[in-house]
């Protein structure tokens, strides 16, 4: 067996997520097969994988990506160690399975609104609970209308929306039970979300809270030419990605005061067990640190209406 047929099987074996599987399946066929597929895996050796991963660099594979090869090509060896057809890992190269994420931008609260206001009616609330609830994109497009609560002011990430290569869109559960969790929101935000679950969002408590144009799931292409169009119109930074609002969000809220454990309880970043046991602990703090976004929001020029214009439209 050679190692893209010992490769194939590994992928096939794995209980991992359709999306995950896609990913692997193309580094392993653009960046580990090419060098080291027709051989046998006793074959690759840390000499060996030292020159391929050089060899990718040059070659101007971006860092990120040939780091993700790295480690695909790493966990194959470490199965075969527990197979038995080698003794060692060759993946032994320091520093090659990370590198670093350059800063990124935190918008001040002015920044987020002028961004938000300056949308798609539609995706402002979008571009408000992404900064203020740290929620990710998918999971803000997986947020049906049972999930807002509008007397307790919070948002519950119980999915999120993943896609396919082929354009194919699904629900997912989060990876771990931390990721399942309510996000407490500014009260100042809740004339726009009343606002937009009237105007914008689809119909019934399963209807997605954030849909296209044409009332369709939400994907990335629908909003990617308004986001830039909105971040060019607020003058703020081209280097700024969707996912920075995140960031902006949980910079915002250390600043209002959030712990470490609380900030990894509101991101659903903590494990398991611990996101479970302090995610009741810290409800009412999260609402204090929600109450402290919205004081920002007050004094940092924020429109707590429900949009910037009175007449907007289903567009």
């Amino acid at each position: 067996m050679n190692l893209e047929e010992y490769a194939t099987a590994w992928l096939r074996d794995r209980n991992i997520a359709d999306r995950t599987r896609e990913r692997n399946e193309s580094v392993m066929r653009l960046h580990i097969l090419p060098t080291f597929g027709a051989g046998s895996v006793a074959d690759v050796t840390t000499a060996r994988v030292r020159s391929w991963r050089g060899k990718l660099l040059a070659a101007g594979i971006g860092e990120p990506t040939v780091v993700k090869a790295y480690q695909l090509l790493r966990a194959l060896m470490n199965t075969a160690v527990d197979d038995e057809l080698i003794r060692r890992n060759p993946c032994r190269i320091k520093g090659a399975d990370r590198y670093d994420v350059p800063e990124r931008p935190v918008l001040t609260v002015a920044e987020v609104f002028a961004i938000a206001d300056s949308t798609a009616p539609r995706y402002r609330l979008l571009v408000l609970l992404a900064a203020f609830t740290t929620l990710r994109f998918g999971e803000l497009a997986a947020l049906r209308r049972r999930d807002v609560d509008l007397e307790g002011l919070t948002v519950t990430v119980r999915r999120a929306q993943a896609e396919l290569q082929d354009g194919r869109l699904f629900d997912k559960a989060p990876k771990s039970a931390a990721g399942v969790r309510s996000v407490s929101f500014p009260a100042e935000l809740l004339d726009a979300v009343t606002h937009h679950l009237e105007q914008f969002a689809a119909p019934g408590r399963e209807g997605h809270v954030f849909v296209g144009p044409q009332g369709g799931q939400l994907r990335r292409s629908n909003f990617r030419d308004d986001w830039v169009k909105a971040r060019k119109a607020a003058g703020v930074t081209a280097e700024l990605h969707f996912h920075d609002l995140r960031h902006t969000g949980n910079t915002l809220a250390s600043t209002a005061g959030a712990s470490t454990r609380e900030l990894m309880t509101r991101m659903g970043h903590s494990s398991s067990r611990a996101a479970l046991i302090y995610q009741h602990m810290t409800s009412d703090r999260d609402r204090a640190i929600a109450d402290r976004l919205g004081a920002m929001i007050r004094g940092g020029g924020g429109v707590a209406s429900g949009s910037p214009g009175e007449d907007a439209e289903r567009t």
